[in-house]
């Protein structure tokens, strides 16, 4: 399986150099940084949008083993109970209706070790869609999201030892 760095350099706009020194800020700096929103902002939310039941169709099918692994093998005890409510963020955020805050928040609960472990696999859902553009748009837009949720874990991590 891939690791975090090289997933996250494959499918977004960074190097190896400068996605450490992204992982290394806090949430806040990295929510208002330049780099994030250039990588924010050069999706193409239209094809996004139109293939979101493409999107649906792979979250549906794949999630319920993601959760199961998330579960069972990393010992995450909140997972949800299907695919529905991780298939509608992702809608709401294309829409705009739904704010990386609260993605934070959500995945507050899920330790930094699983959550850094569950990238990979994650973006790799969507290597089987057969419209590679479509594939590759929507790898670097769960990397993007994922990307931030790092950070915050990493940050919480950090607060939780210092304390």
């Amino acid at each position: 399986m891939q690791s975090l760095i090289s997933t996250f350099s494959q499918h977004l706009n960074f190097s190896q150099t400068q996605l450490e020194a992204i992982l290394s800020k806090t949430l806040t700096e990295v929510l208002k940084s330049p780099e994030l929103k250039q990588e924010l902002d050069s999706l193409d939310a239209n094809l996004l949008k139109e293939t979101l039941p493409t999107a649906g169709a792979v979250l549906a099918q794949k999630l319920p083993p993601f959760y199961n692994w998330l579960k069972n093998e990393l010992g995450v005890k909140r997972v949800p109970d299907s695919p529905d409510h991780t298939t509608k963020w992702v809608i709401g955020f294309v829409h705009n209706q739904e704010s990386l805050s609260n993605l934070v928040d959500l995945h507050r609960p899920v330790p930094c070790a699983a959550l850094e472990a569950s990238v990979p696999r994650l973006v790799a859902l969507f290597d089987g869609v057969e419209n590679v553009q479509v594939q590759q748009e929507w790898q670097k837009a769960i990397a993007a999201l994922c990307l931030v949720l790092v950070v915050a874990a990493r940050e919480q991590d950090k607060v939780t030892i210092a304390t």
